[in-house]
């Protein structure tokens, strides 16, 4: 017993002294990237904290008529994703195919990384987040789509931590089953988002059966940008040269191949959304597409959702041709810039069009108008700072997410 105590203080010594000398055998850029990403989540923190005791009305630009601006898009983007990457990697070690294997661990762990920046950015929009966390319990609403999107979020969340787990240390029959229970929850979490715009009967471009078949489909697609971004990312942060790892590069062709299957089909989507907008009669979801066609919305629509979104990104992943790292990383990092604007776009054009607006009434005849405050902004460029810092230290402290080849 006293031998068997012995050995395990000295692997977990070696274990701690390998995490060490990991965290302190960085480049120059990459000390600079946390420090950055570090202060960006000190400036969030600041932001939040100080929005919580001076009221949003003081601190935030919504208001009664717009409701909701870049924090709840921020949110939708960052849960969007991390359902991406979830389903994603999935695909691999829990069904099994053989190609998604090479990318599981990291592609697991930016899905945690990824929610825990969008739970980073709500809890300072919903203005008293610790009551979410207590009612939640003791007084569950069933009824209600946002109390399902906090259960289930939060179910999803500790699923993916013990995937994670479990992948590190080599349990694979539970990895398997974590994953695809978090799966199920990510999917069922990510439809009832979509619910909680597509429910609300007094917002014609939201309402419908849609927005929950968008989301999710939209969410892998999300996925293969982030897997594509992150890992060529992190071979740089590893020092490592990812051109003479074969097994992932050609699991990063594939996630390509699938990022070109999803474009096209969110493409399809888009098209036809906003066909059926305009084609239908003039009211509040007509207003709203055309303000994205040839409104205000119209660059953010044609610029950055539909060329860096969408047109960009498939070209340059089709030209790629799964070799050109640099070509693939280029295109999946416009296409989430794209795809952010997307969100944004989303969530503000489905609100900018008052109740009363075809009616003439003098107070609402024209469109209204948001753009974020200082406040908001810099919550927001928190959740990114959460996100790449974890990227960023989880790279050292789990040694570059090693995948064991005989699994």
């Amino acid at each position: 017993m006293e031998g068997t105590e012995k050995t395990a203080r000295t692997t977990l010594n070696e274990i701690e002294w390998g995490v060490a000398n990991r965290l302190f055998s960085g480049s120059l850029s990459y000390y600079v990237a946390v420090i950055i990403s570090a202060l960006l989540v000190l400036a969030g923190t600041v932001a939040g904290v100080h929005s919580l005791a001076a009221g949003h009305l003081g601190t935030f630009n919504v208001d009664r008529e717009v409701a909701w601006g870049i924090l709840i898009a921020a949110y939708v983007f960052f849960v969007v994703t991390s359902t991406g990457l979830c389903l994603v990697s999935s695909i691999g070690h829990v069904f099994g195919v053989k190609s998604y294997m090479p990318i599981a661990k990291r592609s697991v762990f930016l899905s945690i990384a990824t929610i825990l920046g969008g739970f980073f950015i709500i809890a300072f929009e919903i203005k008293v987040p610790w009551r979410m966390l207590i009612y939640n319990v003791i007084s569950p609403n069933l009824t209600s789509n946002i109390w399902w999107m906090g259960t289930l979020y939060g179910a999803y969340l500790v699923l993916m931590m013990f995937e994670f787990l479990f992948l590190n240390i080599n349990k694979h029959r539970f990895a398997v089953f974590c994953g695809f229970s978090g799966a199920v929850a990510g999917i069922a979490a990510h439809s009832n988002l979509g619910a909680v715009f597509g429910l609300l009967m007094g917002r014609d471009f939201w309402h419908g059966p849609y927005m929950s078949i968008y989301f999710i489909a939209s969410a892998m697609m999300t996925g293969t940008a982030v897997i594509i971004l992150f890992h060529y990312l992190a071979y740089k942060v590893n020092g490592e040269s990812l051109e003479q790892d074969k097994p992932m590069m050609e699991s990063l062709d594939v996630v390509r191949r699938l990022g070109i299957l999803l474009i096209t089909v969110i493409m399809f989507f888009t098209s036809w959304k906003m066909i059926a907008a305009i084609a239908g009669a003039p009211g509040g979801k007509y207003e709203a597409a055309m303000a994205l066609v040839s409104g205000p919305y119209a660059f953010n629509f044609w610029f950055f959702e539909a060329g860096f979104g969408l047109l960009l990104p498939l070209v340059l992943f089709y030209m790629s041709k799964g070799t050109d790292l640099k070509m693939m990383f280029w295109g999946s990092t416009i296409m989430l810039i794209g795809i952010f604007v997307m969100r944004y776009d989303l969530v503000l054009v489905g609100q900018i069009v008052p109740s009363f607006y075809e009616y003439g009434v003098n107070e609402f005849n024209s469109l209204l108008k948001y753009f974020p405050s200082f406040h908001e902004i810099l919550i927001t460029l928190g959740g990114f700072g959460v996100t790449v810092f974890l990227f960023l230290v989880g790279e050292k402290i789990f040694d570059g997410h090693k995948v064991d080849p005989h699994h």
